[in-house]
């Protein structure tokens, strides 16, 4: 099944075609942008321009034209401030109703800031937070706690209507950009739930995700994805003086920028950077859903996700036909490998390695979904690379390294370009967990489920596992023995595996 959704923007008009995956999730299939800048045909006494009318017509039109091919009836079309703003807007609907395939819905202030909130914690695990949405013409803010919409506010600026108002060319002079952020710091003082809060903030919509694009080009960033970026305010301040360092002509090339937002980011970097020191925030995080997702979650429900990370790895398992038997199998021997190691102090452990190792239990060698042979190297690029919600980027590395590990040497080359992220330490514990995930995994290698429960001792310096086994056990037995090196060099102790039939 297809959907389709159209959102009127004021700085940009955009067409969206989602299918439903395997999982029964809606994944993005097309993606059709038009900078079609409608904020600048709604006049001062706020009357929407003929012009502005036919413009809009052109890209609803373009976009019919899509919607046809694909064989899309019932597309959502959506418009926000700008046309909700305008004094003419039951014409404008009134028009587009007689002239396209399209019916228009005007989002109300609380809507266009509920759905972007609905996206934020549909997408992220965060419990509490502040979202900023800033459109062409209007920005939206809200405070959620408990994963509940708490406070919401619609403020009447937006990146394209601040530069018309405060920056008479196509880049700011610092005392324009001064003007312009007192006006902003004004706005954002005016409510009482934003100051000094202390919360994360999670930004969407397309200036944010410019922000972030910049960031990683300035960082190398190692991997792919923006979903949950996070930055600080330092990474702001950085961002916005390579910028304000870049003639307009200059800013129209950067790679990582739209071209057709090279003279808005600046003001928007600006709005962002004011926010955080408002709310004294601790961390920048860009969600890539927005409003358009929120439309959607609210559709094909549960409107709120009980856990955003069960639904990613459920997600994850459907994909790549998981096989979810073996996996729960696995689980149960690795958490009793896990409990004893930890009980004999033979390696130092913590409750959240347990955390990562039962994640990683879930995708281990995922990748042989794409190549047996390869399905190492496969499954730390997917993993590392894919968005999961629920999970920030360190964690995903995290996750990809310990469910990829093969050897030491293939470890040391997926970590390398992330040395900095991890300390030896703790690039050590990744590779045990690594280890001890691989060695129980060997233990079901006919996946017949056969290995009922072990128990560890130590002899002196030997450490004897006991597998009591229901069945003949040659083949988990030779795998076994094949995959203990790799905790014994990490343990720097022997290991002597006893296989018990009983029963």
């Amino acid at each position: 099944m297809k959907y389709g959704i159209i959102d009127i923007g004021s700085n940009t008009m955009r067409l969206v075609i989602y299918e439903q995956s395997k999982s029964g999730r809606l994944r993005e299939r097309e993606n059709v942008k038009i900078a079609a800048r409608l904020r600048n045909y709604l006049t001062e006494d706020g009357w929407f321009t003929e012009e502005g009318l036919r413009v809009l017509l052109d890209g609803l039109l373009t976009f019919q034209d899509v919607t046809r091919f694909h064989r899309l009836h019932d597309v959502k079309c959506v418009a926000t401030a700008t046309i909700r703003q305008a004094r003419n807007r039951d014409d404008i609907v009134r028009i587009v109703a007689e002239r396209t395939d399209f019916r228009i819905r005007i989002l109300s202030e609380y809507e266009e800031a509920y759905y972007g909130f609905l996206a934020v914690i549909q997408s992220t695990s965060f419990h509490e937070g502040i979202t900023i949405d800033i459109g062409g013409g209007s920005t939206e803010v809200t405070y959620f706690y408990n994963r509940e919409l708490v406070d919401y506010h619609s403020f009447p600026f937006g990146a394209l209507s601040l530069k018309r108002e405060f920056v008479a060319g196509n880049v700011p002079t610092d005392e324009e950009l001064q003007t312009l952020r007192a006006y902003v710091e004004k706005q954002f003082q005016s409510l009482p739930w934003l100051k000094q809060r202390r919360l994360p903030i999670i930004a969407i919509g397309g200036s944010a995700r410019n922000v972030v694009q910049v960031h990683q080009m300035l960082q190398n960033y190692p991997i792919a994805g923006i979903h949950q970026y996070e930055m600080n305010r330092e990474h702001i301040v950085q961002v916005k003086k390579y910028l304000r360092a870049l003639t307009f002509e200059q800013l129209q090339k950067v790679e990582a920028l739209s071209k057709d937002r090279a003279d808005l980011i600046i003001p928007a970097v600006e709005v962002f950077q004011t926010l955080y020191e408002t709310v004294d925030a601790t961390m920048f995080i860009l969600s890539r859903k927005g409003l358009r997702d929120g439309i959607f979650y609210e559709q094909f429900g549960p409107i709120i996700f009980p856990s955003v990370l069960d639904e990613s790895f459920f997600e994850l398992a459907q994909d790549y036909e998981v096989n979810t038997n073996h996996v729960q199998h696995v689980l149960k021997l690795v958490i009793q490998l896990f409990e004893q190691m930890r009980s004999l102090s033979l390696f130092p452990l913590t409750g959240e390695d347990l955390v990562l190792l039962k994640r990683a239990t879930h995708v281990f060698y995922l990748g042989q979904y794409v190549d047996e042979e390869a399905s190492s190297q496969h499954t730390f690029y997917l993993l590392a690379n894919r968005t999961i919600d629920g999970l920030s980027h360190r964690d995903r590395v995290q996750l990809a390294l310990v469910a990829s590990f093969k050897n030491k040497t293939l470890f040391k080359q997926y970590v390398q370009p992330f040395h900095t992220w991890f300390t030896r330490a703790e690039q050590k514990k990744l590779r045990f967990l690594g280890a001890l995930l691989k060695f129980a995994y060997s233990l079901n290698d006919t996946k017949r489920n056969i290995v009922n429960r072990l128990q560890l001792e130590l002899q002196q310096e030997t450490i004897v596992i006991h597998i009591f086994c229901s069945q003949s056990f040659k083949a988990e037995e030779y795998q076994a023995e094949k995959h203990k090196k790799h905790m014994e060099k990490m343990l720097k102790r022997p290991i002597q595996l006893q296989f018990h039939l009983e029963g």
